[in-house]
């Protein structure tokens, strides 16, 4: 009895093949990976979280598939790195030769978390925000220019808002909610990227920013602070988009706020771009 070893067998390589369809498909890949990752934090240390990766590239209309192991083969080859936005433009460069693409995209979203200090009483404790990192590679519209990376940073900060019509017509007293500020700026250098800059600038022009540990008299301060300091949910917007329009490298910008309102079952939205 012959036995034949595996790799005396030529396995077939359909996704390599030749479709005949003639249908291109601008985004194939894969999303909803966790793999854990290295984020360069504020004091350039490597900070551990969690990623949720979206890998894709643009398929010519010719061929059968894509490889889809090569996707996360190059994320756990980045997996010891440690991750900023320069490097996470590299990976992209890397990953459009080891698919055989000319454009793609990666996606990764992420928790990232600075220690901040109370305001009265000086403890220290960790707050969290939610990232997105896209990195982008788009066919130039002239076939002889060559394409660019764009890189967009996103962050989502939650922050107190005040009310300044409760303040104004009651007697003691406003209506405050949490609130989520989503900034989304896109940089010509993603070296200019500034993580901790840009969350701390949301946080000033809220009524008043959060943390996760207080105090009893870091609550009073919270608490005064912010009522006298009301913002209406278009106050907010603006307030944060001024100070984005003003970040150098920051090509074109998305601010959104949302108030989860406390005394209504809907929240109070607003948008500015730019």
């Amino acid at each position: 009895m012959n036995i034949v070893s595996d790799s005396a067998v030529a396995m077939p390589d359909v996704q390599s093949s030749v479709d005949t369809r003639h249908v291109a498909i601008q985004r194939v890949g894969v999303r909803g990976v966790r793999h854990p990752m290295l984020v360069a934090a504020a004091d350039r240390s490597a900070q551990p979280t969690v990623g949720d990766w979206e890998l894709t590239v643009a398929l010519p209309a010719h061929a059968k598939g894509t490889h889809m192991s090569r996707f996360l083969a190059l994320l756990d080859e980045y997996r010891p790195r440690t991750m900023t936005p320069v490097l996470f433009c590299e990976m992209l460069r890397e990953m459009l030769p080891l698919l055989d693409a000319r454009t793609g995209d990666i996606i990764v979203r992420f928790p990232y978390f600075i220690q901040k200090t109370a305001p009265v009483s000086g403890v220290k404790s960790l707050m969290d925000y939610e990232l997105t990192w896209t990195v982008r590679v788009a066919e130039p519209a002239d076939n002889a220019a060559q394409a660019q990376i764009e890189f967009e940073l996103q962050v989502l900060v939650p922050v107190t808002s005040l009310c300044p019509c409760s303040k104004a017509i009651s007697e003691y007293g406003a209506h405050n909610q949490r609130s989520h500020v989503i900034v989304s700026a896109v940089y010509a250098d993603p070296a200019q990227a500034d993580i901790d800059s840009l969350i701390q600038m949301v946080e000033k022009q809220a009524s008043s920013e959060l943390w996760g540990l207080l105090k009893r008299t870091d609550e009073k301060y919270v608490t005064e602070h912010a009522y006298d300091n009301p913002k209406f949910v278009e106050d907010l917007v603006r307030d944060v988009a001024v100070q984005v329009k003003a970040v150098q490298g920051v090509t074109r910008f998305r601010v959104s706020a949302e108030n989860f309102e406390s005394i209504h079952n809907h929240s109070a939205y607003a948008v500015v771009e730019g």
